[in-house]
């Protein structure tokens, strides 16, 4: 799992606020495409800066854990 790994800015993703959509299907043990399927089901809240998708690790782990 993710929980307390060192990205390459030096912040653990205990210390993120958000989760990339590569993080989500590493977390989920899941394929790209079915992670990508599960960010836009709106399951929970995700943001777009410009190609870029990131979802709230708030809302993400409330989700999981629900």
């Amino acid at each position: 799992m993710l929980d307390g790994k060192e990205n390459t800015h030096g912040i653990t993703t205990s210390e993120k606020k958000t989760y990339t959509v590569d993080e989500i299907a590493a977390l989920l043990n899941i394929s790209m495409k079915s992670a990508y399927a599960l960010v836009k089901s709106g399951q929970f809240h995700y943001i777009r800066a410009g190609r870029m998708i990131r979802v709230s690790k708030i809302s993400f782990d409330k989700w999981l854990h629900e």
